[in-house]
C-alpha cells in the first residue's frame, strides 16, 4: 500500500510539472509549440481499447492528465509507422514485440531507460522479447506461445514424443472414438508459425545468430541439409504419408477439439475460451519432441507498450509506460481481456498459483525461441507457410525448401 501510495505521488508530481510546462508557453523536444501537451494519446487494437480507456480514465483520476485512447481496426503497426513520420502519430502504442525491428527501423519509437531492479520485475522471457541490439524498448504486459491441448478423457497423460501422439491418436480413430489425430493448423497456404515447433524438434531453424546471440538475417538456414530435413520429416506426417497433418485443417481448428473428433490440439492461449465454454475436459502441456528429435522450441511472443520518438511530451508518456502501467491492477485488468501469461512476475505466480493453463502455457514456452523481430522476418512467414502446405500435399521437400530459402534471400539481402 505505501508503495502504491508513492507511485501515486509521483505521477501526480509529474503531472503537475508537465502542466506547468504548459501554462509557461515550453515546447516540445523539437522545438515547436505544442498546442496541448498535457494530455496523452495511446493507440491500440480493439481487443484491448475498452480495457485501455478504463485504464486511461484511471490515470486522469489519479493525475488530471486526460488520455485519449484510439482503437485501430487493422494495420496498426503500418498506420503507426506512417502517422508517426508525419507527426501526426500518438504518444504511446501497445502492439506484438516482434514490430521493435521494423519501428526503430523507420525511428518511430525511442528505447525505454530500465534499471536492472526494474527489469526483475517480469518475466526474463518478456524481457528478452523487447530487447532489441542490446536496448530495451517496450514496457512488457503479456507471454504468449502454443502448447498442446489434449482431451483427458480420451488421453489422460500426456505424451511422451510426437510417436506416442500419434499413435495414440491413431488408436482412438481405430476405434471409432475420433475422426482426426491432431488438430493441427495447415490450411492451403501453410502456417509456419505453428509448424515451427516440429521443424525446430526435427533441427531445423530459420536464421543463423551474431556472436552477440542476435538473429542474423544473411544466415538464413531454411535451405540448409538440416532445414531441407526437418521438412521432410514434417511431409512425412503429411496427406502422402502418415495423414496426419491435412491442409483441410484451419480455421475449424478449434471446432474439431471442441467436438471431440480429435483428441489432441495445437495452438495458443487465445482458443482457451472456446475449450473452456464447450465443456471439454481438457489439459495444456508442452509440444512433444520427436523421438529423435531436440527439444520442440515454440516461438515466444510478447506483447508491449511503447513510447513513440514524436511524442508531445516524452517525460509524461514515459511516465504513463514505465511506472503506471506496469502494476498488478492493470495487469489484471489486461490479464482479463484475453488470458495470455502476464509479463509481470507477481500477477503471473498469482494467477498460476490457482490457473493451472497460464502455468502450463509458461512451462511449454520455457525453452522456446523469441519470436525474430528484425525486419526479414517479415519475408519469412508467407513463403514458408507455402512450402509446408506444399511438402505436406506431397511436394518434394529437397526442391522446395531450396527454391523457397533463395527466394526469400532474394528479398531480404538483395
Amino acid at each position: 500500500m505505501r508503495l502504491r501510495r508513492l507511485r501515486l505521488a509521483t505521477l501526480t508530481a509529474v503531472a503537475a510539472l508537465v502542466i506547468a510546462g504548459c501554462a509557461a508557453g515550453g515546447s516540445d523536444e523539437q522545438g515547436s509549440a505544442t498546442a496541448s501537451p498535457n494530455s496523452l494519446t495511446l493507440w491500440t487494437d480493439p481487443l484491448y481499447g475498452p480495457t485501455m480507456e478504463a485504464v486511461a480514465g484511471q490515470f486522469t483520476a489519479t493525475t488530471g492528465v486526460p488520455v485519449k485512447v484510439e482503437q485501430v481496426a487493422s494495420e496498426l503497426q503500418t498506420v503507426f509507422v506512417t502517422a508517426s513520420q508525419a507527426g501526426t502519430g500518438p504518444d504511446l502504442v501497445m502492439g506484438a514485440h516482434d514490430w521493435i525491428g521494423n519501428l526503430v527501423q523507420n525511428g518511430t519509437i525511442d528505447p525505454i531507460p530500465m534499471t536492472a531492479e526494474k527489469q526483475d520485475l517480469f518475466l526474463p522471457k518478456a524481457i528478452e522479447g523487447v530487447t532489441f541490439n542490446s536496448q530495451i524498448y517496450g514496457v512488457p504486459f503479456a507471454l504468449e506461445n502454443i502448447a498442446l491441448f489434449r482431451n483427458t478423457t480420451l488421453v489422460p497423460d500426456a505424451p511422451a514424443t510426437m510417436e506416442d501422439l500419434i499413435a495414440t491418436g491413431e488408436e482412438l480413430k481405430a476405434q471409432g472414438k475420433t475422426t482426426e489425430v491432431l488438430s493441427f493448423p495447415v490450411g492451403a497456404t501453410g502456417d509456419a508459425y505453428h509448424s515451427y515447433p516440429l521443424y525446430t524438434s526435427a533441427g531445423g531453424t530459420v536464421f543463423g545468430r551474431t556472436l552477440a546471440g542476435d538473429y542474423d538475417a544473411k544466415q538464413l538456414e531454411l535451405g540448409t541439409p538440416e532445414g531441407i530435413a526437418a521438412m521432410a520429416k514434417i511431409g512425412a506426417l503429411g496427406e502422402t504419408g502418415e495423414g496426419v497433418l491435412k491442409r483441410s485443417i484451419s480455421d475449424n481448428l478449434s471446432q474439431l477439439f471442441t467436438d471431440q473428433q480429435a483428441p489432441f490440439m495445437i495452438t495458443g492461449p487465445w482458443n482457451l475460451p472456446a475449450v473452456i465454454k464447450s465443456g471439454v475436459p481438457y489439459a495444456v502441456s508442452a509440444i512433444p519432441p520427436f523421438a529423435d528429435g531436440g527439444p520442440a522450441r515454440p516461438f515466444v511472443g510478447v506483447q508491449a507498450m511503447y513510447i513513440a520518438s514524436k511524442a508531445k511530451n516524452k517525460a509524461l508518456a514515459q511516465e504513463f509506460a514505465t511506472n503506471f502501467f506496469p502494476t498488478p491492477e492493470v495487469a489484471k485488468q489486461l490479464f482479463e481481456v484475453q488470458p495470455r501469461p502476464p509479463a509481470l512476475k507477481s500477477v503471473y505466480t498469482e494467477i498460476a498459483a490457482t490457473d493451472a493453463d497460464i502455468k502450463n502455457f509458461v512451462d511449454a514456452g520455457q525453452d522456446g525461441d523469441i519470436m525474430p523481430s528484425i525486419t526479414a522476418m517479415a519475408a519469412v512467414f508467407a513463403p514458408l507457410g507455402k512450402a509446408e502446405a506444399a511438402i505436406i500435399g506431397g511436394a518434394d521437400p529437397g526442391s522446395t525448401m531450396t527454391d523457397t530459402a533463395a527466394a526469400i534471400n532474394g528479398q531480404i539481402n538483395r
